[in-house]
This record gives C-alpha cells, sequence and structure tokens, in this order.
C-alpha cells in the first residue's frame, strides 16, 4: 500500500463520502474510487461499505486508523521543512533548553536574532538536560542550552557565562539591601526541595543538611520554576539558577546570592560532527551578551 492509497484511506475516514474526499484531495472523483479499489485489492480486504449513501469503515479500516495517524505525524516534520525550504532562504533554527532558559533569557535573544534576520523560521521547545541531547544526537534540534554540562562525547559544550546560585524568599524575609546570605542563616528554616536528578543541587542540599538543625524540607518539586511558585505560595524559601531567579525578584519576592558563592555556567550544546550554521553562531552571540547583560544586573 502506497502513500496515496493511505492519503485516500485517511480522507473517507474523516469525511465518510466520496464526493467530499474527492473534494478535500483535489482529486477527481474518479481517481479517489481507483486508489480506494487498488488498496483494498492489494490488502485482500473491504475497508468502506456504502450505507444509506455513506461510506461506512469496516472494522479492518478503523484498525488501520491508528497506524496511518502515525504515518501523518511522521510526515509533519517533513512538510514543515519543506515549506521553510520554500519560503525562506535562512535555514530553520531548531532551538531547544531547559525551563528557565526558555522562559528567562530565549524570548529576548530570539526576537533580537528576529531584527537580525526577520526571515529565518525558528522553533523553541523546552526539556530537561538528558532530552536536550538526545535530540542533538537524533538531529531533531540544531542548539541546546543548559546549565549544565553533560559531558557527551558526542555533544560539544560552549560555556556562553556565569551566574551564581540564588536565594527565593517571600517578600521582606531579607534584610533592606541584604547583598548575599550565609547557608548558615538558613539553619532551621522551612524550604523547598527538588524532587529527583538536578545537577546543581547535590552538593548544595549536603551542606544544608549538615547544618544545625538542618532546614525542615516538606515540599519537593521537579523544576525551579516550581519552587519558584512554592515561595509564592508561602512554602519557604528556595535556592534556585540565577535565570529563575530574575523572573522572580521582577514578581516581588525578595532575591540575594548565596555566600560562599556558587557558580552557575550557561552552557551552548551542539552535535559535534556537524558545522554550525550561521544562524546559530548570530543566536550565540546575542545570547551571550544577553545572557552577561541579564547576570549582571
Amino acid at each position: 500500500m502506497r502513500l496515496r492509497h493511505i492519503e485516500v484511506i485517511q480522507a473517507l475516514l474523516q469525511t465518510g463520502h466520496l464526493g467530499t474526499a474527492a473534494e478535500w484531495l483535489e482529486l477527481p472523483l474518479a481517481e479517489v474510487e481507483e486508489r480506494l479499489r487498488e488498496a483494498e485489492s492489494q490488502l485482500g480486504l473491504m475497508l468502506f461499505a456504502s450505507v444509506r449513501g455513506r461510506l461506512q469503515s469496516t472494522p479492518e479500516a478503523r484498525a488501520l486508523q491508528a497506524q496511518i495517524a502515525h504515518v501523518y505525524a511522521a510526515l509533519e516534520p517533513v512538510q514543515r521543512l519543506a515549506s521553510s525550504l520554500k519560503q525562506y532562504l535562512a535555514p530553520p533554527v531548531r532551538i531547544i533548553g531547559t525551563p528557565p532558559l526558555t522562559q528567562q533569557l530565549l524570548p529576548q535573544s530570539l526576537a533580537a536574532l528576529r531584527r537580525r534576520l526577520p526571515d529565518a523560521p525558528c522553533s523553541l521547545i523546552s526539556a530537561p538536560t538528558r532530552d536536550i541531547v538526545r535530540s542533538l544526537l537524533l538531529r531533531e534540534s540544531d542548539l541546546g542550552l543548559s546549565l549544565h554540562d553533560p559531558e557527551h562525547p558526542d555533544i560539544h559544550c560552549q560555556p556562553l557565562a556565569q551566574g551564581k546560585l540564588q536565594l527565593l524568599a517571600p517578600h521582606g524575609w531579607l534584610q533592606p539591601k541584604q547583598k548575599y546570605i550565609s547557608l548558615q542563616d538558613l539553619a532551621g528554616q522551612a524550604m523547598v526541595g527538588l524532587e529527583g536528578q538536578d545537577p546543581l543541587s547535590p552538593a548544595l542540599e549536603n551542606k544544608l543538611q549538615a547544618l544545625r538543625p538542618a532546614p525542615s524540607i516538606q515540599t519537593r518539586v521537579q523544576t525551579h520554576q516550581m519552587m519558584r511558585s512554592m515561595v509564592e505560595a508561602g512554602e519557604g524559601l528556595a535556592i534556585v539558577d540565577p535565570f529563575t531567579a530574575l523572573g522572580a525578584r521582577a514578581a516581588g519576592l525578595d532575591v540575594c546570592p548565596l555566600s560562599p558563592a556558587v557558580p552557575v555556567s550557561l552552557y551552548a550544546l551542539t552535535f559535534k560532527h556537524a558545522p554550525t550554521p550561521a544562524s546559530i553562531q548570530t543566536l550565540l552571540a546575542i545570547l551571550t551578551e544577553q545572557a552577561e547583560a541579564m547576570l549582571s544586573s
């Protein structure tokens, strides 16, 4: 069974009428009928029966329906690429980043890229670092952004900027103009913790648990953004990356770095065995400039 047969079966499953399917496919009615006969002949099955002027799908056609949906889902990226090749001179820029970066850093950076390359299509996906690596290896993305070096042999990791872990607290919890907070000041405090593996947290959590009394962690969440939301809800304090802290400060939470400082680097991840397009090089320069400006503030 060929793709032209699948097109007809899908159209008939959706419309239940040969004439409507022909209009949908922009084909002559006779050609739609011929393709249906070919499909049924090759399969040795009847896929549709005429019932009161409409085509009713048989159980065999309905069994094929789920797999046909998978075929169309697989074709969608090809169709998007074909459209971009037709409409644009620049190749698409496919970016994948961890949630703090897709929410705080990348919107401004992509807007700046759009001003320089107004006709370059972009896509942006949010994912944890392990999924970023997988996407780059499968060539589903061109550029990954993370606060963690995955140390993968096929991934090139380029540091772009550096910030510090920050404490989030309810408004008014910190002293006015307080510039930093020591870990010892967190002894016995109610705090929000992270669930699962986070590359920024293991060493820090060991230090917190060594305090006397240790902080009380009753709630654990999966991301730094969720930690920020829990602080806003009054669940306690949290220690987050500097990009999440930027959004929290703008929302009215108290924010300050830890002392001694815990550095956090922003990394650009690319597939080692592929050339870097000019559009990605332009975006990397923008990201570096934007990140340094945001972190220095």
